[in-house]
């Protein structure tokens, strides 16, 4: 294992049985067809989980729309990408030549990927308790505050809860399309309300990032019709 997987090593408090897997966690798809997308996959999972039993404890007092609102601001991209940084993570990424040119290591989608691939990693290197005590280590220097529901929802956020106002279902999204190349891909998302019918489609840097395009445009075009009077089921 090489010097900065080993530091990280420490910085994470975990030394893993399995380093192959660390190794993997780190590498982006321009470098290698064994890296870390089914890891992060698996990651996202874990820290939900780990975030929701966190703020079950510490926050007792909220009811469960705003637990899910602090859950969504904890681990969206922005806190994932600054949680990353601390780690230094960026200087231990493995990346193809082009994605190094184009500064893949500073990307905020990159590395908030790779850090759920990390966490993936811990839990199938030493279960949920070790991956749970990770994310408790990685969110000892926030604040954990009713507050925190107050802050701006992210659009999927937004249009679930628009959707759950009138009774109804929740939005299937769909990735219609990955374009550019394997060091630089931008995914192409479709977003559809099943009792209108209606798709709106969006373009970002990762999965993630066209889904909250695609519910963002989604919003638009039903609180625009909502304004015209165009009918939606109600609420009764």
């Amino acid at each position: 294992m090489s010097p900065e997987l080993l530091a990280l090593q420490k910085r994470l408090g975990h030394e893993f049985a399995n380093p192959r897997l660390l190794e993997r966690a780190l590498t982006h798809r321009s470098f290698s067809s064994d890296h870390y997308e089914r890891l992060e996959f698996l990651g996202d999972s874990v820290l939900n989980l780990a975030v929701s039993g966190l703020l079950f404890e510490k926050l007792s007092q909220l009811p469960e729309g705003d637990l899910s609102r602090v859950r969504a601001n904890l681990v969206k991209q922005d806190t994932l990408f600054q949680i990353a940084s601390v780690l230094g993570l960026a200087g231990c990424l493995r990346l193809g030549d082009g994605e190094k040119r184009s500064g893949g290591h500073k990307r905020p989608s990159i590395l908030a990927d790779a850090l759920e691939a990390v966490i993936g990693a811990v839990y199938l290197d030493a279960g949920f308790d070790t991956a749970n005590a990770l994310v408790r280590r990685l969110y000892s220097g926030l604040e954990l505050n009713a507050q925190m529901s107050a802050m701006g929802k992210d659009p999927k956020t937004e249009l679930q809860e628009w959707l759950q106002a009138r009774k109804m279902k929740l939005p299937v999204y769909r990735v219609v399309a990955t374009l550019g190349e394997a060091h630089k891909q931008t995914f192409d998302v479709e977003c559809t309300v099943t009792e209108t019918g209606h798709s709106e489609r969006g373009i970002g840097a990762s999965r993630r990032a066209g889904e909250q395009a695609a519910a963002a445009a989604m919003l638009q075009h039903l609180t625009a019709g909502a304004a015209h009077g165009r009918a939606t089921p109600s609420a009764a």
